[in-house]
């Protein structure tokens, strides 16, 4: 095959810091993913980007040749209108669970491709397989046939959307290149288009457990996203939500579920109900469903029958025990004071100390692992209370763990406490 251009022509344009042309854009994705460009070159070309930006016509256009790299999902013939959630990740960021069978009790269709965990933020397929007998991978028939008949799936995202962006994120991963809004924006909207939602909701985490830590930064990722996935008639809002300290009481696996299902169950966490519900309103809003109120679903018990519908659809049991963890250790306060300190990053570091995330993609996790903090930040304790519990198997982790747990859970002097960002920042479109 005569290629159209060479790899480093086009290197040398985005080096020299010129605007790639629709169709250099278009070649160098097609043919990176047919292997005609290598690893090495399309490092080259990424990092030049990480240095030299690109317009918001070139990430659009950039987006649109990662989606037509693969196939596009069809949900034009459900009787329900669609809407997807995305998160850009964070600690004790259960939201999906509960978030994605409410939206269904509510009316609408939820196609929620996941992923899992890597590193400090926690995976919601992770959080998912703790519940026995439950599976993520669903073809495209399956798929379409839960949300016809339950409202409602989450599972992992099918090699046949956007594999251009699945080659690309892993050498990304490598080379230093991940840190760049427009790699990070198309990336994220080409799988969530080809996903084929008739709207989308982004909730852009910033903060110290988020990707993305200022929230200038995030407002921008935030803005570039709902551009992209506007100009791709996908009618997208964003939020900007905090993520300093960590969601809710839990970090983990099963114990995360076991949050969620406290949240489905009307109660729960002030702050994860709180955000679910926002979330829940403005998804149903994006599809004309705004005279639902998703609080009263989640007290009615619709909420928990989409759940149980869900999980049993995907082959889990609703009712089954969740696992624990064989060990655990208890951390009490050294001194009266107050809560000067929740740092999420640390946090989650802890979490994964204790088996619960991965460093590598291929490592295993273990679904009982985990955190639980039974204090918030700006809270009194007393001298002996308890602040938190480590849960593994494996003990000889707790060290490693406690020593990450030490410098995120502080109790201090009031004069010292830290304010924490509001739960929602900014909202960006809609």
């Amino acid at each position: 095959m005569v290629e159209r251009f060479s790899a480093v022509e086009v290197i040398v344009a985005k080096r020299d810091g010129r605007a790639l042309t629709d169709a250099q854009i278009d070649w160098v994705i097609d043919a990176y993913t047919r292997g005609a460009v290598a690893d090495e070159q399309m490092s080259a070309l990424a990092m030049a980007i990480v240095l030299n930006g690109m317009s918001r016509h070139e990430i659009s256009r950039w987006t649109s040749a990662m989606i037509a790299s693969g196939e596009r999902m069809d949900f034009s013939g459900l009787h329900r209108p669609t809407v997807d959630k995305h998160s850009t990740g964070g600690v004790g960021d259960k939201i999906t669970l509960p978030l994605a069978p409410l939206v269904a009790a509510c009316g609408a269709a939820v196609p929620q491709l996941s992923g899992r965990g890597l590193g400090h933020t926690g995976g919601t397929l992770d959080k998912l397989e703790s519940i026995p007998g439950w599976r993520a991978s669903l073809s495209n028939e399956e798929m379409l046939a839960q949300l016809r008949d339950v409202g409602a799936v989450v599972c992992a995202a099918g090699d046949g959307l956007a594999p251009a962006d699945k080659k690309l994120y892993a050498l990304r991963d490598v080379t230093g290149t991940v840190e760049a809004i427009p790699l990070i924006a198309s990336s994220i909207m080409s799988k969530k288009i080809a996903e084929g939602a008739s709207a989308l909701v982004l909730d852009v985490k910033t903060g110290s457990g988020a990707f993305m830590k200022d929230p200038e930064l995030a407002r921008e990722l935030a803005r570039t996203m709902v551009e992209l996935g506007n100009d791709a008639g996908v009618h997208t809002t964003a939020l900007i939500t905090a993520m300093d300290v960590p969601l809710g009481r839990t970090a983990g696996n099963a114990i995360e579920v076991a949050e969620s299902l406290e949240v489905l169950a009307g109660g729960g966490p002030s702050d994860v109900r709180e955000l679910t519900v926002v979330l829940a309103r403005t998804m149903l809003d994006a599809v004309g469903l705004d005279r639902v109120d998703p609080a009263d679903a989640l007290d009615d018990g619709r909420a928990m029958d989409a759940w149980k519908s869900m999980i049993r659809a995907q082959g889990g049991d609703p009712d089954a025990p969740l696992p624990h963890a064989n060990e655990s250790h208890v951390v009490h306060a050294a001194r009266d004071g107050v809560v000067t300190r929740l740092d999420a990053y640390g946090v989650g570091m802890a979490a994964w100390r204790l088996g619960a995330g991965r460093a590598r993609k291929e490592d295993p996790v273990q679904a009982g692992a985990g955190v639980r903090w039974h204090v918030t930040q700006g809270e009194h304790v007393r001298a002996g209370q308890t602040l938190a519990t480590l849960y593994t198997d494996t003990p000889e982790l707790f060290p490693a763990a406690l020593a990450d747990l030490s410098s995120a859970l502080v109790v201090g002097d009031p004069a010292d406490a830290v304010e924490a960002l509001p739960l929602v920042v900014d909202r960006i479109g809609g």
